[in-house]
């Protein structure tokens, strides 16, 4: 018999059409997950627009229709959907939780769709790891919502996406080093085609130092990847060379940095930028407004700068960074303030670029673990013509409660843009910001 589901308000505001994806069975959604979507109906936030998005699929299931007793249908080889109304718990379990809160309310009918179901399998889908616990021990099957979870294995697999060759064949590697165009066809070196700028580390068989290098699916070859320097900033290490390499290629429109504190991921994304300024428009530097661990920091007053300041202000360490190469009196120096001045060089909250379309800009979103897959669906779909866009961030540093390392925004990134010519992806793994911050980073 099909399953039932029965559906937490989290789940909702993660994934609005959620609802299609439980196949053929059935889905249950307590009126207190209707009464808790009615308070983000409002607002032009990601959660006030999953739950616009979920009403109106709502409205159009029930349209001239009423749920009765099995629901109304959902679509075409899928299952059935119901409203329930609120139900208490049972006589046994009247004194087990004390607060008159939604999730109790959630919890309570979902065990009375189970004790109402007898022979099928009924479980509480939630994102709330406490609301899980206390399902689990009402007896109640509690599980997390598993569709948009990305595999361990693929998880790992982009944490070590460069191929390491000890022992490469040595005419190989010194046509790469010292060669007139410095590449080889790929079948010099690898007996499988690699995917679409896929990074090499090479030795050659008799020792050496490793040369870097990537393969060009246009060209078909392996080629060197250079050491370059960016607006003052020199690669201290082989990842940091493949970031700057992916930064400043115009044919890779999108890029994906990844890697612990202080490995310099949006250090080189804007010192990237900034030496490529006359190509864009405009410099783009963003970043969601997530307070560390949840700590609210009052009323701020001012305008909207005002406001925005102390969540960009990382972005303005970085550039700070990038000024202290110069003199303050070199043209360089000059040209980031002018830059500023002028918004050639803009730092602006995430939550205005909705609407936009951003054409010939390079967008740099910074912390970009911190948002959902739909929101950096979002965010890609709002590129014009000439954007190159690079997401920076870390997938264990994560300040989001219903976001972890395996369903993350950027961690989808990594795993759906993969092989695609457009996309690559680095994960850097040395941090070099100081010895302390390296040691820190390590052990604690």
């Amino acid at each position: 018999m099909a399953k039932i589901f029965v559906l937490d308000t989290n789940i909702i505001l993660h994934d609005y059409r959620s609802i299609r994806k439980f196949q053929d069975n059935d889905i249950v959604i307590p009126m207190a997950v209707i009464e808790e979507l009615d308070k983000f109906k409002k607002g032009n936030d990601a959660l006030s627009y999953n739950a616009r998005g979920f009403m109106r699929e709502i409205n159009k299931l029930t349209n001239g229709k009423r749920f009765g007793v099995d629901g109304v249908p959902i679509g075409k080889n899928l299952g059935r959907i119901k409203i329930e109304p609120n139900h208490p718990f049972p006589a046994n379990m009247q004194d087990l939780f004390k607060d008159d809160i939604q999730d109790h309310r959630i919890l309570a009918t979902a065990i009375w769709v189970r004790d109402n179901h007898p022979g099928r399998f009924t479980a509480l889908v939630t994102k709330d790891i406490n609301l899980r616990l206390k399902a689990k021990a009402a007896d109640m099957e509690a599980q997390d919502y598993l569709t948009d979870k990305v595999e361990d294995e693929r998880v790992e697999f982009t944490q070590k996406e460069v191929v390491v060759m000890d022992k490469a064949p040595a005419e190989a590697v010194a046509k790469i080093a010292f060669g007139q165009d410095n590449s080889v066809p790929w079948k010099e070196l690898v007996a499988k085609k690699p995917s679409p700028n896929q990074l090499f580390k090479l030795r050659k068989d008799d020792g050496g130092d490793f040369i870097c290098a990537r393969y060009d699916a246009d060209r078909d070859v392996i080629g060197l990847v250079r050491k370059k320097e960016v607006y003052g900033i020199k690669p201290r290490n082989d990842e940091q060379r493949f970031a700057i390499d992916a930064c400043l290629n115009p044919d890779i429109k999108l890029v994906s940095l990844t890697g612990g504190a202080g490995t310099g991921k949006t250090l080189i994304a804007l010192a990237s930028a900034l030496e490529q300024m006359g190509k864009y428009d405009q410099i783009i530097l963003t970043r969601p407004t997530v307070i560390l661990g949840n700590q609210e920091i009052g009323f701020l007053p001012g305008d909207e700068k005002t406001k925005m300041a102390p969540f960009l202000q990382p972005l303005m360490d970085n550039l700070n960074v990038i000024k202290a190469q110069y003199r303050p009196s070199s043209k360089e120096a000059q040209r980031i303030d002018s830059f500023l001045k002028d918004e050639k060089l803009l730092i602006t909250p995430l939550a205005y670029i909705r609407g936009r379309s951003l054409g010939n800009v390079y967008f740099i979103i910074d912390e970009a673990q911190n948002l959902t897959p739909h929101e950096i669906k979002t965010i890609i779909t709002r590129a014009g013509e000439g954007t190159k866009m690079v997401f920076t961030g870390d997938i264990f540093q994560i300040d989001q409660p219903y976001l972890d390392q395996w369903s993350n925004g950027l961690t989808h990134l990594g795993e759906k843009m993969a092989g695609q010519k457009l996309f690559q992806h680095v994960f850097l793994r040395k941090g070099e910001r100081s010895e302390l911050s390296e040691l820190a980073a390590k052990l604690l």
